[in-house]
C-alpha cells in the first residue's frame, strides 16, 4: 500500500462527506486506503460513511478520545508507505495525492510534508508553513508583534511570513490539517503523543521528525481548501486554555528545564492575558448597546426636563428625585423591553428595537397609572422620552452600521444572488436544494463548466466567469463537484480572490452545499432540511411545549393522572421531560431510518401511537420522515390527545 489517509471526525458530517468525495477522486488509480475515526459523533456521520463510502475503513469510538489517540488508532492499523493526516473540513485536488507522493519518492530526506492551504474565500492560510514556537517566537505571536510585522524575519517566525507562499521551503512545523509523513520516519520517532488531547500534537511530531534526522517541507505544488474552525470555536476561553497548555507540554518535553520554566510562565501569562481579552471583549460586546442606550436616554432627559419646565411651568418645578430616581427607572423598563424583544441580538434589527421600545413605553405608562399620586410626574415627559429614544437609538445604530464592522451591521433581508456552475442534470438538482434550504437567495442563472451552452438559462461558460460575476452582480458561486474538478474550483477561487464573492461546493448525491465565508466563521451550510424540525424555531417551540405540558400535568396531577394506565411511570416521565432527558413525542424507537433526520430526545409517544396496530419497519421509517418533514405543534398535541393513556409507558 502506497498511501494511508486518516481522517478524524467529530460532528462535522457534511464537511466529512465533501472531504471523502474529494479523497475518493484523488485516490483513484492509486494503491490507497482511507480511514475515518469517529469520536462519538451524534450527527449521523457514521451512518453516512457506511452508506455512501463503503470502501472507507470506519473506526467508531464510543467516546471522544481526542485527536492524537484517534489518529494513532488508524495509523496502527494502516499499511501505507506514507501516512496522511487529513482534517474532515478540507477539500483536496484530484492530483494532490499523486503530486505529494511523487515529491516524497524523489526526496528521501523528507520525513513530513505540508501543502498550500486556502480558506473558503480563497485566502491563503498562514499556518500552511510554521516555525518552531521557541519562547521568543511564541512571545511575538502571543502579544501581536507577528501581526504588526508580518514580513519580518524576527517577528514573523511563527508563520514564516518572510517566506514566499508559492515556493518550496524547508520548514519546522507542519499543519495537522494536512500532514503527510513517511512511515519509516514514524517508525523511528514514534506516533502522535497522546498527552495532547487537541492542538500541539502536530508541532510535537514535526519537531521529533526533524530530531530523527528527516526534514519537513512546505510544498506549494498543490492547494487544498481548509474550512478552518469548523470543529472548534477559536475565540473561546476554552480554546485559549487548551491551545496554550499544549504549548506548555511541548516546552516541558523538548526544552531545557530553565527554558521550559520560562516558557511555561510566558504561556500562563498568555492564557490569562488572552482570557482577559476574551472576557472583556465578550462583556463589552454585550453591554455596549445597553450602556450607550441608557446614557443617551438619560442625556436626553437632562435636556428635555428644563426645556419642558420653562415651557409649561417654571424652573425647578420637578424635584431632583425625578431625574435621579424616576428617569433611571423608566430607562431600566425601556432597556428590559428592548432585551425581551431581542433588540440586543446581533445583527441589529430596527424592528426588534422599536418593538421593545413600544413595549417599554406601554409598561412605563401602566406603571405610571398604578403609582401613587406623589410618584406621578408627567405623562408628557414619558412620551417625549419615548420619542427621544426612538430617534436617537435608531439614528446612532444607523451611523455605526456605516463603519461596516460586523457587530454594528443591520439585519437586512437582502437576498443573495447566486450562480450555479454545473451541467444541466446537477444544475437542476442543486437549484432544487437551494429552493428547499430556507435561505434568502435568488438564482441568477447557471454557468456551464465548458463553453457549450445547452439553453438560455445559462449565463455563459466558466471562461467568462469574471464577466458573469461582474455584470450579473453575483454574490455567491456554487460549484458542482460532480462536474468540476476540485483543482479547477480552487483555481477559480484564487483567480477571483480580488472580488467580494462567496463560494459553495455541492457534493454529488448530497443534501448539503458546503462553504465558509471566513477563517473565523464556523462554516456556512445550505442544508436541505427534509424537515421542519431542523429549524431552530420549531425545535425551541417543541421544547417549550414539552415544558408547558409537563407543568400543566404536574399542577393538575389530580385530574391528569387518572386516565393514564401506568401512573407511577407518568410521574417519572413528567420529571424526565422537564429535565430535558425525554420528549413527550419523538421518533418511532429504533426506526429513524435516515441519517438526514435531526436528532431528537427519546419520545414517550411517537407517530406510531396514532395507529391501533404495530406498524412495519418500512412504515415506521416513512412515519418518522413525515413527522420530521411536516412538523407542527398540533401534530404533537394530536398524538398526545389520542394516545393519552400511554403517557406512563417507559
Amino acid at each position: 500500500m502506497k498511501l494511508s489517509v486518516v481522517i478524524v471526525n467529530y460532528n462535522v458530517r457534511y464537511f466529512l462527506e465533501q472531504c471523502l468525495h474529494a479523497v475518493r477522486k484523488a485516490s483513484d488509480g492509486l494503491p490507497c486506503e482511507v480511514f475515518v475515526v469517529d469520536n462519538n459523533s451524534v450527527d449521523g456521520s457514521c451512518q453516512m460513511v457506511r452508506e455512501k463510502f463503503p470502501e472507507v475503513i470506519l473506526i467508531e469510538n464510543k467516546e471522544n478520545v481526542g485527536f492524537s489517540r484517534a489518529n494513532n488508532q488508524a495509523i496502527r492499523q494502516s499499511s501505507g508507505e506514507y501516512i496522511l493526516l487529513l482534517n474532515p473540513d478540507t477539500v483536496v485536488e484530484e492530483d494532490s495525492f499523486r503530486k505529494i507522493i511523487a515529491f516524497m519518492d524523489a526526496t528521501p530526506d523528507a520525513g513530513g510534508l505540508g501543502v498550500k492551504m486556502i480558506d473558503g474565500k480563497g485566502n491563503f492560510l498562514p499556518e500552511s508553513k510554521r516555525g518552531l514556537p521557541t519562547p521568543m517566537v511564541a512571545f511575538y505571536k502571543i502579544f501581536g508583534f507577528s501581526r504588526l510585522f508580518p514580513r519580518s524575519k524576527k517577528f514573523s517566525r511563527y508563520h514564516l511570513g518572510y517566506l514566499s507562499k508559492d515556493q518550496l521551503h524547508e520548514v519546522d512545523v507542519l499543519s495537522g490539517a494536512f500532514m503527510l509523513m513517511r512511515r519509516k520516519a514514524l517508525d523511528q520517532v514514534g506516533l502522535l503523543d497522546e498527552d495532547y488531547f487537541m492542538y500541539g500534537e502536530d508541532i510535537d511530531l514535526s519537531y521529533r521528525i526533524q530530531k530523527g534526522g528527516y526534514k519537513n517541507y512546505y510544498f506549494p505544488g498543490t492547494t487544498i481548501i481548509h474550512y478552518k474552525g469548523e470543529s472548534t470555536k477559536k475565540g473561546s476561553i476554552n480554546y485559549v486554555k487548551v491551545f496554550y497548555r499544549a504549548m506548555v507540554i511541548f516546552a516541558q518535553k523538548h526544552f531545557s528545564k530553565s527554558n521550559a520554566r520560562s516558557f511555561s510562565r510566558l504561556i500562563n501569562l498568555a492564557i490569562y492575558f488572552r482570557a482577559l481579552l476574551a472576557i472583556a471583549g465578550r462583556i463589552s460586546g454585550r453591554i455596549f448597546f445597553p450602556v450607550l442606550d441608557a446614557g443617551l436616554i438619560y442625556a436626553g432627559y437632562s435636556v428635555l426636563l428644563p426645556y419642558w419646565e420653562n415651557l409649561k411651568f417654571e424652573p425647578g418645578y420637578y424635584p431632583p428625585e425625578f431625574l435621579h430616581l424616576i428617569v433611571p427607572a423608566y430607562i431600566l423598563i425601556w432597556l428590559t423591553g428592548i432585551w425581551l424583544s431581542g433588540g440586543y441580538r446581533k445583527p441589529v434589527s430596527l424592528y426588534r428595537l422599536l418593538r421593545g421600545l413600544m413595549w417599554g413605553t406601554l409598561a412605563v405608562l401602566v406603571a405610571y397609572s398604578l403609582a401613587s399620586e406623589s410618584m406621578r410626574f408627567s405623562r408628557a415627559l414619558i412620551l417625549l422620552g419615548a420619542a427621544w429614544s426612538f430617534l436617537t437609538l435608531t439614528s446612532y445604530r444607523y451611523l455605526l452600521s456605516l463603519t461596516k464592522k460586523s457587530i454594528f451591521q443591520f439585519e437586512i433581508n437582502k437576498r443573495k444572488r447566486l450562480a450555479v456552475v454545473a451541467n444541466p442534470t446537477e444544475a437542476e438538482r442543486i437549484s432544487g436544494l437551494l429552493k428547499n434550504a430556507s435561505h434568502k437567495t435568488d438564482l441568477a442563472g447557471f454557468i456551464m463548466p465548458d463553453t457549450h451552452l445547452p439553453s438560455s438559462d445559462y449565463l455563459g461558460g466558466v471562461s467568462q466567469l469574471r464577466e458573469i460575476v461582474r455584470i450579473n452582480k453575483i454574490d455567491e458561486l456554487v460549484f458542482s463537484s460532480e462536474d468540476i474538478p476540485a483543482q479547477q474550483i480552487i483555481q477559480h477561487m484564487l483567480d477571483l480572490n480580488d472580488m467580494e464573492i462567496d463560494y459553495k461546493i455541492a457534493p454529488p448525491e448530497s443534501f448539503s452545499i458546503i462553504g465558509s465565508n471566513s477563517i473565523s466563521t464556523a462554516g456556512d451550510l445550505y442544508v436541505v432540511h427534509l424537515n421542519s424540525l431542523a429549524k431552530e424555531t420549531n425545535r425551541r417551540n417543541k421544547r417549550l411545549l414539552d415544558l408547558a405540558l409537563s407543568l400543566g400535568f404536574l399542577f393538575g396531577i389530580i385530574f391528569t393522572i387518572w386516565p393514564v394506565r401506568q401512573k407511577s411511570g407518568f410521574l417519572r416521565n413528567i420529571f424526565q421531560v422537564m429535565a430535558g432527558n425525554r420528549s413527550w413525542v419523538g421518533y418511532l424507537p429504533g426506526s429513524t431510518g435516515d441519517a438526514h433526520l435531526p436528532v431528537l430526545r427519546t419520545g414517550i409517544l411517537s407517530p406510531g401511537d396514532l395507529f391501533p396496530e404495530p406498524v412495519s419497519p418500512q412504515k415506521a421509517v416513512e412515519l418518522n420522515m413525515i413527522y420530521a418533514k411536516d412538523y407542527r405543534l398540533t401534530t404533537d398535541l394530536e398524538i398526545i390527545f389520542k394516545a393519552y393513556p400511554k403517557l406512563g409507558q417507559s
